[in-house]
C-alpha cells in the first residue's frame, strides 16, 4: 500500500489529471450533516427472463454472486406458470393435475441465498387457455383462460401451497403481481376489461388465503394504465396493494421480442424518470393516493440486442436515472440481472447486446458494477448539492462518496445498434476535486474504485478482441481478470485536526468512482 499525507496524495492526484477541458467540478460534503437513511429502492427487485431459466446450475451461480455483490433482496421473472414449469394438466378422462414441483426447486433455492420471490403470474397453461398464442422462444401462452373461476383455484391453491412449505409470515413478505405487460397486444390477447377480470380472479385468490399478502398490478409497458387500474380497483372493491408498471430508455415502440429493431437511446434528460414522476401524480390524485408504486422492469432500452446494455455508458446511465427518480418509486427493478436469457432462443454470440449485468459466462459488464458500487455506500446520505453524486456514512464512521459523469454521445442519424458496438474512447471532462469535512483526525484507508472507458470495462476489452462471437476458456478469464470491481488503488491517508479531506481525480465522459475512506486496520481515528 502507497502511504502518503494527504498533500502528498492530492498533488500527486494533480499531477496525473487530464486538464483538457479546463472545467472544475466541486464535490464538498459535511460528514456529520445527515439528511436521512439512504435510499435503497436500487436493490430491491432486479429481473430475469423466466422461471425455468432459474433451475440451471450457471444462472444460481450468477444469481448468488450478484447478491452477494449488489444485495439484491427480491427477484420478478415471466413464465411461473408456463408448460415448462410444468403446472398444471387435464388428463383423459377430464381430472385437473397440479404439480408445483419445479417452483419448489426454483423458490427453496431463492430463499437459501437470502433472495425472495416477486411474484408474476403468468403465463397461461395451455390446458387452461382460451386460445393458442404465444410468445417467445418457449411459447408462453398470452390467451384468457377459458374458465376464469378455474385460473382462479389455480392461484388459490399455489398460494396455498406456498403458505403450507414457507409459512404465513414469510410469504407476506413477498409481493405477487398479476400477468405481464396486458397493454401490448404480444402479451395479453385480451382487452383491458379481460385484464381487470383476471386480475380480479387472481387477487380475491390470494387474498383468501390471507388477507396480509400483498398484490398489485398491472404491469403495464410505457408506464400505462394507472389511473385506469386504480378506478377500477375502488369502483370493484378488488384488492390493490400496489401498482407495477414498465418503462425503457428509447424512444420508439415498447416490444422487440427477436431484437431485429434498431434503438436510439433517448436525448430527453428526463428518460425514465418523467414517466415515474408522471405515475406517481397519478396516484397521488387518486382515490388511492398513498399506494406504493413498483416500477418491475426499466433499462436503457426494451431489446435483448441493444449493445447500450454492453457499453460502458450504461454504469453512469443507471445512476444518473436512480439518482433522478429518488423514492418515487418503491423499487425500480433492472431488466435483467443475466444474459442467460432466452426470449427469442439461445444466444450464439458471447455479448450480443442482452439486457444482463452478466453475460452467459458470468462476464460483469461496467451496468453491473453501478450497482456493486451502490450497495458498497454505508446506510446514512450526507446533505450534498452535486447533481451526480451520493455520498453517505455508515455506523462505525466509514465515508463513502459515490460519483459519476452522464454524457449522452451518440451523434444524430446513428442507431445503438451501429454506433455502441465500436471502441468508444472517452472524452476528458476536466477534474472532480471531493472534500470531506468534519472527519475525525486518525489515520484511514482510502480505496478508490472505477468504472467507465477501459475501467472495469470487459465489453471494449472483447471488441479489442476482435468481437469473437465464441470465447475460448482463456478469453472468458482474461474479461473476468479485467472486471472485477476492486479498487484500482488504496492508500493511507492522515488526518490532521482540520478535519478536511481533500482528493482530486480526472473525470472523462461517463466515467464512475466510488470512494470509501475507513478507519486504517490497528489505527483508529481519534
Amino acid at each position: 500500500m502507497q502511504i502518503k499525507t494527504i498533500a502528498g496524495a492530492l498533488l500527486a492526484a494533480l499531477l496525473c489529471m487530464s486538464q483538457a477541458s479546463g472545467q472544475q467540478r466541486n464535490i464538498d460534503v459535511h460528514v456529520g450533516q445527515v439528511a436521512g437513511n439512504l435510499n435503497k429502492t436500487f436493490n430491491e427487485v432486479i429481473g430475469a427472463g423466466r422461471a425455468n431459466e432459474g433451475l440451471r446450475a450457471d444462472w444460481q451461480r450468477q444469481l448468488a454472486e450478484i447478491r452477494r455483490d449488489a444485495g439484491f433482496r427480491y427477484i420478478r421473472m415471466h413464465g411461473l406458470l408456463s408448460d415448462d414449469m410444468g403446472v398444471y394438466k387435464v388428463d383423459a378422462q377430464g381430472r385437473e393435475h397440479y404439480n408445483f414441483q419445479y417452483i419448489d426447486a426454483l423458490y427453496d433455492y431463492l430463499l437459501s441465498i437470502g433472495v425472495k420471490p416477486f411474484v408474476e403470474l403468468g403465463f397461461m397453461p395451455s390446458a387452461m387457455a382460451s386460445g393458442e398464442k404465444t410468445i417467445f422462444w418457449w411459447r408462453g401462452n398470452v390467451t384468457p383462460p377459458r374458465d376464469y373461476a378455474k385460473w382462479g383455484e389455480l392461484v388459490r391453491k399455489l398460494t396455498a401451497h406456498w403458505t403450507e412449505r414457507y409459512g404465513q409470515a414469510e410469504v407476506a413478505t413477498w409481493y405477487f403481481e398479476v400477468w405481464n405487460e396486458p397493454n401490448l397486444d404480444g402479451f395479453w390477447a385480451g382487452t383491458q376489461e379481460e385484464y381487470f377480470r383476471l386480475y380480479d380472479h387472481a387477487a380475491r385468490a390470494i387474498k383468501s388465503v390471507s388477507p396480509a399478502y400483498r398484490v398489485g398490478g398491472p404491469a403495464t409497458a410505457g408506464a400505462a394504465w394507472i389511473p385506469e387500474m386504480i378506478a377500477h380497483a375502488t369502483r370493484n372493491q378488488v384488492p390493490l396493494d400496489f401498482v407495477s408498471t414498465h418503462t425503457y430508455g428509447v424512444s420508439e415502440g415498447f416490444l422487440d421480442e427477436f431484437g431485429t429493431k434498431g434503438t436510439v437511446l433517448g436525448k430527453d434528460k428526463g428518460a425514465i424518470s418523467n414517466d415515474v414522476l408522471k405515475n406517481r401524480r397519478e396516484i397521488a390524485a387518486s382515490t388511492l393516493p398513498a399506494l406504493p408504486l413498483h416500477y418491475t422492469e426499466w433499462s436503457s432500452s426494451y431489446t435483448p440486442s441493444d449493445p447500450t446494455h454492453d457499453s460502458y455508458h450504461q454504469a453512469a446511465y443507471i445512476l444518473q436515472k436512480l439518482k433522478q427518480t429518488g423514492d418515487t418509486a418503491q423499487s425500480m427493478s433492472y431488466w435483467v440481472f443475466t444474459d442467460i436469457f432466452e426470449e427469442a432462443g439461445p444466444r450464439f454470440e458471447a455479448f450480443h447486446g442482452g439486457f444482463g449485468l452478466m453475460n452467459t459466462q458470468g462476464i460483469k459488464k461496467p451496468a453491473y458494477f453501478a450497482y456493486q458500487f451502490l450497495n458498497g455506500l454505508g446506510n446514512k446520505e450526507l446533505r450534498n448539492t452535486d447533481a451526480q453524486s451520493i455520498a453517505t456514512v455508515d455506523t462505525s464512521g466509514d465515508v463513502g462518496v459515490l460519483l459519476w459523469d452522464y454524457t449522452h454521445t451518440l451523434p444524430d442519424n446513428i442507431n445503438n445498434q451501429q454506433y455502441f458496438i465500436k471502441d468508444l474512447p472517452a472524452k476528458a471532462k476536466g477534474d472532480v476535486r471531493v472534500t470531506l469535512r468534519g472527519v475525525k483526525p486518525g489515520a484511514y484507508t482510502l480505496a478508490i474504485s472505477q468504472a467507465g472507458y477501459r475501467k472495469n470495462d470487459a465489453y471494449t476489452a472483447y471488441i479489442g478482441m476482435g468481437s469473437p462471437a465464441q470465447l475460448t476458456k482463456k478469453q472468458v478469464a482474461e474479461l473476468k481478470a479485467q472486471a472485477t470491481g476492486e479498487p484500482s488503488e488504496r492508500r493511507t491517508v492522515q488526518v490532521g485536526g482540520d478535519g478536511k479531506v481533500t482528493v482530486a481525480l480526472p473525470l472523462r465522459e461517463n466515467d464512475v468512482y466510488l470512494l470509501r475512506l475507513s478507519s486504517a486496520p490497528g489505527r483508529k481515528a481519534r
